[in-house]
């Protein structure tokens, strides 16, 4: 189920669920006004899918791979 066939809250918990991770990782402030959207956004689902928490994972990693220079780089 992507793209369309997504539903608008799932979409929308998948989109605002990478940046409190990043956050988290980068040491950042923000985690905290994330946290609401994402429950407004679950409350006729409940938890997130597994299918959705493996593409928030792959997101926030690509995110942050993006900002680390590639070995051999100077």
């Amino acid at each position: 189920m992507d793209g369309e066939q997504t539903t608008r809250h799932v979409r929308e918990v998948e989109a605002e669920s990478v940046a409190p991770i990043c956050c988290e990782a980068l040491g950042l402030e923000g985690p905290d006004f994330c946290r609401g959207y994402i429950q407004h956004w679950l409350r006729t689902e409940k938890e997130i899918p597994n299918q959705s928490a493996a593409r928030i994972f792959a997101a926030a990693t690509s995110i942050l791979k993006a900002g680390t220079p590639a070995a051999g780089s100077h």
